[in-house]
């Protein structure tokens, strides 16, 4: 099992050579910083005018418990990133259909199981790093936005939980997409996958007509995890969600094994 580590290794460096994964990454966390830029004056203004009932009123005409929004917003705003990531996942497994590598891969790691755990690893490992920026930035601009109200409010127990659950759904939903991208071996059609899955949930059509298909899509599953029932609407509740996104990523892995040992390297 030694030969994991060594190639996950490999793996990971070969991520970090992509230019195309550089490029995604700076644009991910770019876009992230100037939307909660631009964002941050409103949220300040509405922390300032936080009453004595503990209500705040960010949007005309909606007053919410100040704490939830919030949280809400601290998760929100690391949710909309993940529709990214997972681009990002297609982006560094597909790197080897479309250069044409994988024969040279299977050659430095003829073990196709041990060559999948050391993908899953360097893609997870990655995925994570980024993951953790995001909701790192998205802490510093919740932070900037309540500080003069609850400073502690980023680093409370509810806080640390969303940010956990966060980081395990965008680590799913990567895995999800990049098994795709192994099973179909073409980067365009991994693409295609990710942003149709991400389509029909913001679309909402699923869930207004048939919520219990719509609980069963990783970003939907996403948002049931991390926003607040009592300001969104949603179609299931968190323990399904983090089962429904296990259930994705583990399906998606399988898939991608039984595809990787039954096709050649070309």
């Amino acid at each position: 099992m030694r030969t994991v580590p060594a190639a996950a290794r490999a793996e990971l460096t070969k991520i970090f050579t992509l230019r195309s994964v550089w490029l995604i990454t700076a644009l991910v966390l770019g876009l992230h910083v100037l939307v909660n830029w631009s964002a941050m004056s409103l949220y300040r203004d509405a922390v300032d005018k936080i009453g004595p009932d503990g209500l705040i009123e960010i949007f005309t005409g909606e007053r919410n418990p100040a704490t939830v929004e919030m949280l809400d917003s601290l998760s929100g705003g690391s949710l909309q990133m993940t529709m990214f990531l997972p681009v990002l996942a297609v982006v560094i497994s597909g790197q080897e259909y479309r250069s044409r590598q994988l024969g040279l891969t299977l050659l430095a790691v003829p073990q196709r199981g041990r060559l999948l755990a050391a993908k899953v690893l360097a893609t997870t490992g990655y995925t994570l790093l980024v993951a953790v920026m995001i909701a790192a930035i998205s802490t510093v601009f919740t932070y900037a936005e309540v500080k003069n109200w609850n400073a502690g409010l980023v680093t409370s127990p509810a806080a640390v939980r969303l940010d956990l659950a966060f980081l395990a759904y965008a680590l799913l939903f990567s895995l999800v997409s990049m098994s795709a991208t192994m099973v179909v071996r073409s980067t365009l059609i991994g693409v295609m996958i990710t942003i149709a899955l991400v389509a029909v949930t913001m679309t909402q059509i699923l869930a207004m007509t048939a919520p219990a298909v719509d609980a069963l899509l990783p970003m939907s599953a996403g948002r049931n995890l991390l926003l607040d029932p009592t300001l969104s609407t949603l179609s299931s509740g968190p323990r399904q969600a983090m089962l429904v996104l296990i259930a994705w990523a583990i399906v998606g892995i399988t898939a991608a094994g039984v595809t990787l040992s039954r096709r050649d390297a070309r």
